[in-house]
């Protein structure tokens, strides 16, 4: 089993497991030891837990509760891939599951998960703006909801909250070149990070990471426009950590490049021209 941690926070940790066990291996007893979702992306597994045996493919839901054992088989077809999600005992309390929810262990390929899940996935592979942090508690707090049946609308934020949200986005907006994750953000708002991304996406319509990133590709265009830097020091000056990361990102807001939106504000309309020609 390959194991890879691809993001470390104080309430959520988030790997990619790859297992490469041979059909029929023999399989050992493992014990969680926290509560976590795994969504399966590729593959199948069998696991015995809780004096229940389930098979997993592609789409299905791993659920672990902390201490429980639990034993992985592959009788039927070797390997499989999931992302999964590990979550601290005050981040539970916060999206307000029963142990009940969380003693299922596993769920089927529900609709309403697997979209969830695959933009997880597309969050850990960098083709999208939202927070890997952030999908993990709205993919945690959505399998409450369908494990449970309940569903619990968010009350109307109140004027105080508002004014929250607004103030923490113009702290992420001044402070967008600098490394901001959503525990700081939520630092900043002095509320929990999962009722602040709920309150800060209910309020302004986007999530907090995605704020982010928007403010950092606003700052960037303008550097663009009126600067003569190369777009290596943009990127990184604005606050991207990664060059590759902000020419795709940027090309994917604007449609064009960095360095061609660069050439269309100096003058060269054909660019874009071009650009909405093919559409």
């Amino acid at each position: 089993m390959k194991r890879t941690t691809l993001l470390q926070r104080r309430s959520i940790s988030v790997s990619d497991f790859r297992c490469t066990a041979a059909l029929g291996e023999t399989p050992f007893v493992e014990r969680y030891a926290s509560h976590s979702i795994s969504y399966v992306r590729k593959g199948s597994f069998g696991c015995r837990c809780r004096g229940r045996f389930f098979e997993l493919v592609a789409g299905s839901i791993l659920v672990g509760f902390p201490g429980d054992e639990f034993i992985c088989t592959h009788d039927h077809v070797s390997g499989d891939e999931c992302l999964s999600f590990f979550l601290t005992p005050e981040l539970v309390d916060a999206i307000g599951g029963r142990d009940e929810a969380w003693r299922v262990g596993a769920a089927p390929p529900l609709p309403e998960l697997m979209v969830l899940g695959e933009l997880a996935q597309a969050s850990a592979d960098g083709r999208s703006d939202i927070g890997l942090d952030e999908i993990g508690q709205v993919f945690a707090h959505r399998f409450v909801e369908v494990v449970s049946g309940r569903r619990n609308a968010p009350a109307p934020a109140k004027t105080r909250d508002r004014r929250r949200a607004v103030e923490t986005a113009l702290w992420i907006d001044a402070h967008s070149h600098q490394q901001i994750d959503l525990d700081a953000a939520a630092a900043q708002a002095d509320i929990s990070p999962f009722h602040f991304l709920r309150l800060f996406s209910g309020v302004l319509g986007v999530t907090p990471h995605q704020y982010l990133v928007r403010s950092r590709l606003r700052h960037a265009a303008r550097l663009l426009a009126d600067d003569q830097r190369p777009v290596t020091d943009v990127a990184y000056d604005v606050g991207f950590g990664d060059l590759s990361n902000f020419v795709r990102t940027f090309h994917r807001a604007a449609g064009v490049s960095p360095r061609k939106f660069r050439e269309a504000s100096r003058g060269q309309r054909k660019i874009f021209q071009e650009r909405l020609a093919l559409h």
